[in-house]
C-alpha cells in the first residue's frame, strides 16, 4: 500500500510511565500513563484522516523491578532471562497504553484503533557490545563491592563501579548491542496502513540474533530510542518525535554556560556530540538517534518534554534536528 498522509513516530521516556521517586506501583504508573495518554490522544486528534501517529517505550524500571522479583524469589520459581522478563514488561506497558487511551479515546467518540505488540529486534552476536567486559548497560540494584564480585564470581555477571560516590557504586552491567532491524516489521506496516495506533518496540525490543535461521533470545537490553529509530524507518515515518524530561537539548548541560537548542543540523549535531556535550547514558543515544533517521531519510526529529508534545510539533518549542 502507497503511504498517504504524514507518519509521528513516538518516543516515550520512562518519565512517562513511572516518575524516579515511585515505588512502581500499578496504581503509580496507570496515573502515569494516563497522563501521558491525554497528551497522545490530543496529537491523534489533530492528524488528518491519512496520518499515522506510531508509540515505542522504555522500560528500565519495569524490567529492572520484574528481574529484581525473580531473583528474590529463584528458590520457589525459576528465575526468566533478560529476553523473557522484556517481553513480560512490553506486555505490561503495551496493556496500560492501549486502556488508557482507548477509555480517554472512547469518552471522546474517538473511534481509532490502538493495538501493542510483543515486538523483537535483531542484534549481532558479534557486536562488540558482546565481547569480554564491553557491556555497558547498567541494570538492576546497586550493589556493594562486596554484593558485586560475589555475583560475579557465582552468576558470572559483569559488574562496573558506575556511582563512584555513592554507598552501593556498583550495578550489573550487560550487552546493549545496535539494532539491526525490526523483526515483526511487515506486521507493523499492516497494522499502520490499516489506521491503527501501534505500540511496539517497547524497551528497544527483545534481543534476538540470528543462529543459523533460528531467532534466538539473548541477555542484552537495546537502547529505546535507537530502536525506535529502527521502527521509524519500518511505517516511515516523516517525523522522529523524542520526548524526555526536558523541553530543549543544551549545549554545555549543567554548567555556568547552558544554552538550549532550538535547531540544529545533523552537521552540528555530529559536531556537538563529538565534543561531548549530549552525555552517552542519556541524550547521547537520543542524537544519535535522530542523526540515523535523517540520515535514513527522515523529514525532521525533534527532542522535547511529554508536555510540550504538540507545541513542538507545530514548531512552537523543542529541539529541532533537520538534514543539512
Amino acid at each position: 500500500m502507497a503511504k498517504n498522509g504524514k507518519r509521528i513516530l513516538v518516543a516515550l521516556g520512562g518519565n512517562a510511565i513511572k516518575q524516579a521517586h515511585e515505588k512502581g506501583t500499578a496504581d503509580e504508573q496507570f496515573k502515569n500513563v494516563a497522563i501521558t495518554a491525554e497528551h497522545i490522544v490530543h496529537m491523534i486528534e489533530k492528524l488528518g484522516n491519512e496520518d499515522r501517529l506510531i508509540i515505542t517505550h522504555g522500560n528500565g524500571p519495569q524490567s529492572g523491578n520484574l528481574a529484581l522479583q525473580q531473583d528474590l524469589a529463584k528458590a520457589e520459581i525459576p528465575a526468566q532471562p533478560l529476553d523473557v522478563v522484556g517481553a513480560m514488561t512490553q506486555g505490561q506497558i503495551g496493556y496500560m497504553f492501549q486502556n488508557t487511551m482507548e477509555n480517554i479515546m472512547n469518552a471522546k467518540g474517538m473511534k481509532t484503533p490502538i493495538v501493542s505488540l510483543v515486538n523483537q529486534v535483531l542484534v549481532d552476536r558479534k557486536d562488540p557490545e558482546f565481547v569480554g567486559e564491553n557491556a555497558s548497560k547498567p541494570v538492576g540494584n546497586f550493589l556493594t563491592e562486596e554484593e558485586a564480585m560475589k555475583m560475579k564470581a557465582e552468576k558470572g555477571w559483569i559488574v562496573k563501579k558506575v556511582k563512584p560516590t555513592a554507598p552501593k557504586p556498583w550495578r550489573r552491567v550487560v550487552p546493549s548491542p545496535d539494532p539491526i532491524a525490526n523483526v515483526e516489521a511487515q506486521a507493523i506496516k499492516i497494522l499502520v496502513n490499516a489506521g491503527a495506533v501501534v505500540v511496539a518496540s517497547g524497551g528497544g525490543g527483545i534481543p534476538v540474533v540470528n543462529d543459523n535461521g533460528k531467532l534466538v533470545g539473548v541477555e542484552a537490553v537495546i537502547d529505546k530510542d535507537l530502536a525506535g529509530e529502527r521502527l521509524a524507518e519500518v511505517v516511515e515515518a516523516d517525523t522522529f518525535l523524542v520526548l524526555t524530561d526536558i523541553e530543549k537539548a543544551k549545549l554545555n548541560f549543567g554548567k555556568p554556560d547552558e544554552k538550549a537548542i532550538d535547531r540544529m543540523t545533523v552537521t552540528e549535531a555530529k559536531k556537538y556530540l563529538a565534543e561531548g556535550h549530549f552525555l552517552a547514558g542519556s541524550m547521547g543515544p537520543k542524537v544519535k538517534a535522530c542523526i540515523r533517521f535523517l540520515e535514513w531519510g527522515g523529514h525532521e526529529a525533534i527532542i522535547t518534554s511529554l508536555d510540550k508534545a504538540v507545541d513542538a510539533l507545530e514548531g512552537r518549542t523543542g529541539t529541532r534536528i533537520v538534514k543539512g
